[in-house]
């Protein structure tokens, strides 16, 4: 009998082309159910879990444990622009991780994929987001652009001849996913900024190791600012919907990235995008997903919809808990999983 052992490239080889072909029209599902049943689903996850109490907000960032906690926002937003907003769409919270994401956009669509997969990789670490031990394991080689070491290495590959040209590169990236200006929450930047030391001494050893170019702390005090962009329930949906739409943005119309890239971002996103519970989440929904500590989730179901929500107390991995509850419950009524296929 013949064996043979995938590696874990081999493995997220694999999960790109399956979420290529979740995304390719031709082998797509259909779209998203009718208006009013997108909008009955999203009333009934948001009637269903306004209430759940448990979890609590991040407090290691000052800043965010002083978000009110009852805050319950719910966005969906399919490729031809059809929307559903309940609850609290308006508050604005701190982006944090979930920027990773269009970051690494912005990386993909300037210099390609393989810059990434062969300087930083695209594996999950099987360590804490913000693991040092991780980056010494592989040299600072296995740190996929979802968690902090990555990230700044990301951050970092960003061109530009100066920190200002490379920050409005990230934040008009940003602005063109979300199809409005963002700005920054300066209030949580510095809070950030004011406790990051951590990640400072993540993104020296990360440029150590030579994983990107340029100054390390210039590299860090930009994600650290990138994180702390505001927006609200409603931006998440359309830049979660902007990634349903083969990067094309189903409000403004503007194409923000190539088609070619999406496939990668979401296999990703499906493979770390939810801390320690990637996995967990994969299994149970199918959703390609990023969180951040902020209380923000985004999900996309490819062809058919992107949901955003804000719910600011987090279970033990740093998810939002009516976050995960209410995508779940929405998609399972949508028939969102890409994974779910009936026989023909």
């Amino acid at each position: 009998m013949t064996t043979y052992n995938a590696s874990r490239r081999d493995l997220a080889k694999v999960i790109a082309f399956m979420g290529a072909a979740a995304a390719t029209p031709a082998l797509a599902q259909p779209r998203a159910a009718a208006p009013g049943n997108i909008d009955a689903a999203v009333k009934a996850a948001h009637a269903q879990y306004k209430s759940l109490n448990e979890g609590k907000n991040a407090d290691y960032i000052p800043a965010l444990a002083q978000v009110p906690s009852h805050y319950f926002g719910i966005g969906l937003v399919t490729p031809t622009g059809a929307s559903s907003f309940v609850g609290d769409i308006e508050p604005k919270f701190s982006i944090q991780s979930i920027s990773k994401v269009f970051t690494l956009a912005l990386v993909f669509q300037e210099s390609g994929q393989d810059l990434v997969e062969n300087s930083i990789g695209v594996d999950a670490t099987g360590q804490v987001f913000n693991s040092i031990v991780a980056v010494e394991q592989f040299r600072g080689k296995e740190m996929n652009p979802l968690v902090n070491p990555g990230a700044i290495a990301t951050t970092g590959m960003v061109k530009g001849s100066s920190a200002d040209e490379v920050w409005r590169k990230i934040l008009g990236i940003h602005s063109d996913f979300a199809g409005r200006q963002l700005d920054v929450d300066e209030v949580v930047y510095k809070s950030e900024a004011d406790t990051n030391q951590r990640n400072r001494a993540i993104g020296q050893l990360m440029s150590a190791y030579e994983r990107f170019p340029g100054d390390p702390a210039q590299a860090t005090d930009l994600y650290t600012r990138q994180c702390a962009i505001a927006v609200n329930a409603k931006d998440l949906s359309i830049m979660a919907g902007t990634l349903a739409n083969g990067g094309r943005n189903p409000v403004t119309r503007k194409q923000v990235i190539d088609p070619r890239h999406v496939p990668g971002l979401l296999a990703v996103m499906a493979t770390a995008g939810l801390y320690d519970d990637s996995g967990k989440w994969l299994f149970r929904t199918g959703l390609p997903a990023k969180s951040g500590v902020g209380g923000g989730l985004i999900a996309v179901s490819p062809g058919k919809f992107g949901l955003g929500t804000f719910a600011p107390p987090l279970d033990a991995a740093g998810n939002s808990v009516r976050g995960q509850r209410a995508i779940a419950s929405i998609s399972n009524t949508l028939g969102g999983n890409p994974y779910s296929v009936q026989p023909v």
